[in-house]
Order: structure tokens, then sequence, then C-alpha cells
């Protein structure tokens, strides 16, 4: 996959925050060496948070987001600034920038506590230094540069950088279950819900994952698996299905080989699997009136049958046979507070990077309300869960504790 093409959620994300007039989109419009960002002299240009991914040595595929500033003023302004904040869910790296003419501000003080809290990389980058009659020596965390004489962008992009978490090992989506010459087959229905012309996203990126590894990759429908399994050679090492096909899947799949989802794989590649197979037994205790959220992290165009808002309530409704509530979220929202839901279920997350979906398990978890995700939450409801998640053996140890304890 070339960089041009890497998807949004494998971006490094680099959230530029400050307040109005500070210089934030100049910063931008530096360290790219583009005019991404307009540029005015009036406050408050920047309403609402500007995302462009683009490429930014020496770091490679980024995506940088330009905020509003954190000081905006008003109900409007208030608004304004809770968006802001909302970035730092998904930030990686966080650039605050300061007119180095009035230094820091309350506003500023109060954003570096917030980013400290949140663990996120961080450097204040005090803009307009050639205003100053004396550069003060920079501490760690600081960088004095000026975008209107060019004074320090260099040094800038190599501190972002620096303290970029680009160097530890990535987790793959299946390469590390497989070795080369390996038969990985792809269960991938084309119906009404497919997009026309391609497949979806964590389709695509099991395919590269699986081609990096120099394994085989096998594609078919539903329809078609269990002649595709008879018609190989030799025995798959794993068998990967979109959710909504679980239970034909697993019952085309001879017990012998590993079967397991798209929606389960991505859920560890985000770092979620492990609290949604704990929080998958919530399921068993719903009860009549309880209210389940249902997350989804990109927008599409509703089908008839759309797996987040049709089929996954009525399988929910059907499997324990109480009378839910349901609400949706889609995209970038996400509920502040929690504490209204029984359950919360969360898609894949492909769209989203691994610092934003672990901040939503973060909430639920802050807030003690189960999470899972829907190819968890469906093979627990197909009985299937304790096999699609055998190639993981510590979960496979959860299961088994958690089905002792239930007894």
């Amino acid at each position: 996959m070339g960089l041009n093409n890497t998807p949004t959620a494998d971006r490094l994300h680099i959230g530029i925050f400050g307040r109005r007039n500070a210089g934030k989109s100049s910063v931008i419009n530096a360290i790219t060496g583009q005019e991404l960002a307009v540029v005015s002299d009036i406050k408050g240009t920047t309403t609402d948070p500007v995302y462009k991914a683009m490429e930014l040595l020496p770091l490679g595929p980024v995506m940088i987001i330009d905020t509003p500033g954190i000081d905006d003023e008003g109900q409007l302004g208030s608004l304004r600034v809770k968006k802001a904040r909302q970035v730092l869910n998904k930030t990686d790296v966080a650039v605050i920038v300061v007119d180095a003419t009035e230094g820091r501000s309350s506003e500023d003080d109060e954003l570096v506590n917030l980013i400290r809290e949140k663990n996120i990389p961080y450097i204040i980058a005090y803009n307009k230094c050639e205003l100053l009659d004396n550069i003060p020596q920079p501490s760690r965390d600081e960088i004095y540069i000026s975008t209107a004489a060019n004074i320090g962008i260099n040094e800038l992009k190599e501190r972002i950088a620096a303290i970029a978490d680009t160097g530890a090992a990535k987790q793959r989506i299946v390469g590390d279950l497989i070795s080369p010459s390996d038969i990985v087959v792809l269960v991938t229905p084309i119906d009404k819900s497919a997009p026309k012309g391609r497949l979806i996203l964590p389709q695509q990126q099991t395919i590269r994952d699986i081609l990096d590894s120099d394994a085989i990759a096998v594609v078919t429908k539903e329809i078609q698996l269990r002649e595709t399994l008879e018609t190989l050679n030799r025995k798959p090492k794993l068998v990967v299905t979109d959710s909504q096909v679980f239970d034909k899947a697993a019952a085309d799949t001879p017990p012998d080989v590993p079967l397991t989802s798209f929606s389960i794989l991505f859920a560890r590649y985000k770092g979620l699997l492990d609290e949604a197979v704990r929080g998958a037994a919530a399921i068993d205790r719903l009860r009549d009136g309880d209210t389940v959220l249902i997350c989804e992290g990109c927008t599409h165009h509703r089908q008839c049958d759309d797996i987040g808002t049709v089929k996954l309530p009525r399988w929910l409704r059907n499997y324990t046979g109480r009378e839910l509530h349901f609400e949706f979220t889609s995209g970038g929202d996400f509920p502040d507070d929690l504490s209204k839901f029984a359950l919360i279920l969360h898609c894949g997350g492909c769209m989203l990077n691994e610092r934003e979906v672990r901040y939503r398990m973060k909430c639920a978890g802050d807030q003690n309300v189960p999470i899972t995700n829907y190819g968890v939450a469906i093979a627990y409801m197909q009985g299937i869960l304790r096999r699609s998640v055998a190639m993981f053996p510590h979960l496979a140890a959860m299961l088994d504790e958690s089905a002792q304890a239930s007894k």
C-alpha cells in the first residue's frame, strides 16, 4: 500500500492546538510547506476541526488536525472549544501553539495539564519569536519558532518526529498468526450492504497483511465457502469471515480449521479485543427497558437491513427475549455520559485510530459500562465465541474462568 493510500486510521494524528490568533494555521502551513489552512488576522477563523491527510517528512503518512481556538467565547465559542478538546481523544502528538509576545495563558496551562493526563506526547511551540528582543532558554517540551521568518520550523518537525511513537512494534491484523505459504480463506458477502465495485476497508487491509506475510489469500462468498474449502489441496491455516454470516461460515468450516471474523481481528488490531470478550457476557444480563448504545466509527448510507441499526438490535432482542432500547452514534460522535447504557456495542473501528478506540474503551471502563464489539457479540450470541478466539490462548482461559464463575 503506497503512502498516499494509507488509511486514515493508520496515520499518525498530529493535533495543532492554541488560542485564537496564536498562529496555529500558520504553523500548519509552515511545517507542511503548503497553504493547507486559512490564515487571517480575524480571531476565530477556524471554527471546526479541519483534517488533512498528507505525507510529512521524516514522519511519513500523517493526519494534520487544525483546531478552533481554546479561548473562543460565547455559547457558540464554547461548543468550538469542546470540539477542539475532543480532538485530543484521537491525537497521537499534540502541538500547542503560543503567541511568544503574549506568553502562556491559563487556557494554555489547562490544555497542557489535560494533555498530560491523557499521556499524549506534546511540544509547546512559541510562535512569532522574531518579535522578541531576547529569546528565553526553552525547556525540554518547548521550542521557539517563527512562521513569518522561517525560524525553527525544521527543528519543530524533527521534534515532532522524535516524540511520536513511530518506533513501537505495530500490531498486525493477521500477519503474526500465519506463516509464509499458509492459506487464509476470507469470506466476503456481496449483498446490499457491500459497497459497489470494491471491498470494504477491513477486507482490503486483511488481504494486504496476508500478502505482506508471503501467505496466500483466497477470497470467496459465503455461499461458496464449502466448495472453496473442498477445492483446496491442503487445509487452510485460518478462515476469516464477515460477522454477518458467522453462523453459515461456522457450519461450513471443519472444526479443525480455525475460524474468526474481520471484526474480531480488528478489535485486536485496535486494542479492544480483551475488553470486548469480557464485555460480551453482559448480553446475558440485559433486562427489559435497558438501553444499548451501538457505535459505528464511520458514516455511511443506511441500507434496509443495516447491521448496526437493524440486524444487531433484532439479534439482541431475539437472543435475550428482552424489550430493549437502542441509541446509535456514528463517525466521531461518542457520548461523554454513558451512565444510562447497560451495554456498548462497537463496530470493528477500522475508520478510527487506535488512540480513539482505546479512549472509548477507557470511558466505558471508567463509568463501569461493559463494552464489546460487533463480531464478538455475534459470535457470543451464536455460541461460537470460544471457537472464534481459540487462536488467542489467554482469551480462551478468560472464557473458561467466566464460565466457571457463572456456575
